[in-house]
């Protein structure tokens, strides 16, 4: 063990591996993960969506031990049971429109490849500090087996999740408003009727308040089923109550293997993920998609380039926020922060919707042909079908 490094990577979820492996190639750069084992407990419902993303990461060749099912359509169920289907077919495309992944598998390969880059991994290792001097921050103070220790480094990469330290440690304000977090339960189930390669999602008030069930298929007879409600509409439940009903619904006499619990940030972008030393990936950065909670693929696309501006930062001897900013101002620019302000909207729109808005929403899709699936296609369909919904939503397009 060292105590100096270039780069100190905290959390070794898909964002923190990423960072690493990339930062190792040029950079002496420590990887550490508070829990004993590496992508374990899972705290994510699996899911992948292919696409452009996926090609932005380096997982167009993905590899088959990650993925315990693929994705070729999804059907969404309003809550007076209307549903309607999406599928690979409708998009003319051959491949999946996603995976649900082995994450225990996928996130220990790729911490596994960040070592094989070059990082120094070390489990059961928390961040209980940072070193700042001058207003910088200059490395991690750490507890591993009991012993504390300082590690200092040129830069260092926050990846500890939703529940980060490391960000507001150093200076960035990553405080979240009760609205913006999606409170989660999901239980991996057993002896469950499910359709192997389609999801399904299904909202309002009774299962989900502010957010949506959902049923991810892993092959056979098994599932992810879980759940996410707005943090401000619990009504002082907890969401594995709301679960319990929802599989009491849907799925009697399956088994419940596995129980996680957790919350996934869905707010708007925060003002800075970047200071003096620090920057911050995946969900520690609220890099999460505010419409979805969707985050893997975000994760990894921000720690890859994260690890890319430490590298620059370790060449050129220079770790000021002048150097560190080119990571957020590259990330704001790229599709996914160009977008975001409009999925913090639609977000923002659906979880005030009632039951009843939500059901005119869905059931003006019934029926949807492949052929609408453009923004004018989709224009002219709520127009047909429910002129008034298009006042309620025109902000939106």
């Amino acid at each position: 063990m060292r105590d100096e490094y270039d780069v100190v990577v905290v959390g070794a979820g898909p964002g923190g591996s990423a960072a690493a492996r990339v930062a190792a190639q040029e950079c002496e750069t420590l990887l550490i993960e508070k829990r004993q084992e590496i992508g374990d407990p899972v705290r994510c419902a699996e899911a992948l969506p292919g696409g452009v993303l996926m090609e932005i990461v380096g997982l167009r060749n993905m590899k088959k031990r990650w993925i315990s099912s693929e994705i070729k359509g999804a059907r969404f169920h309003a809550p007076d049971g209307t549903t309607v289907d999406v599928t690979s077919e409708m998009f003319r495309m051959e491949e999946p429109l996603g995976y649900i992944l082995e994450r225990k598998i996928f996130d220990r390969d790729l911490a596994k490849e960040a070592a094989r880059a070059g990082a120094h991994v070390m489990v059961r290792t928390r961040a209980t500090g940072l070193i700042i001097e001058d207003g910088a921050v200059k490395g991690v103070k750490m507890n591993s087996l009991g012993d504390d220790f300082e590690v200092r480094s040129r830069v260092v990469i926050g990846a500890d999740g939703i529940e980060s330290q490391v960000g507001r440690l150093g200076g960035i304000n990553t405080a979240l408003k009760i609205k913006d977090i999606e409170s989660c339960a999901q239980y991996h189930m057993e002896n469950v009727e499910v359709r192997e390669h389609m999801l399904d999602f299904y909202f309002g008030e009774k299962y989900a308040p502010g957010g949506y069930a959902w049923v991810f298929p892993k092959g056979g007879h098994a599932a992810n089923i879980g759940l996410g409600a707005l943090g401000s509409k619990l009504n002082g439940r907890r969401p594995v109550n709301y679960l319990n009903e929802f599989v009491a619904d849907k799925f009697q006499g399956g088994q419940q293997i596995e129980l996680v619990v957790g919350g996934v940030p869905v707010s708007d972008a925060l003002k800075t993920f970047v200071s003096d030393g620090l920057m911050l990936v995946g969900d520690a950065a609220h890099h999460s998609e505010p419409l979805t909670g969707a985050g893997i693929t975000l994760a990894l696309a921000s720690g890859q380039a994260a690890g890319e501006v430490a590298r620059k930062a370790v060449r050129e001897k220079d770790a000021s926020v002048r150097v560190l900013r080119e990571y957020e101002t590259e990330w704001n620019n790229n599709p996914y922060g160009k977008q975001r302000k409009r999925l913090y909207n639609a977000k923002e729109f659906l979880v005030e919707r009632s039951d009843e808005e939500l059901n005119r929403i869905i059931r003006v899709f019934r029926g949807l042909q492949p052929e609408e699936l453009t923004l004018k296609g989709i224009t002219t369909r709520i127009l047909k079908k429910d002129p008034k919904l298009m006042l309620m939503i025109r902000h939106l397009l």
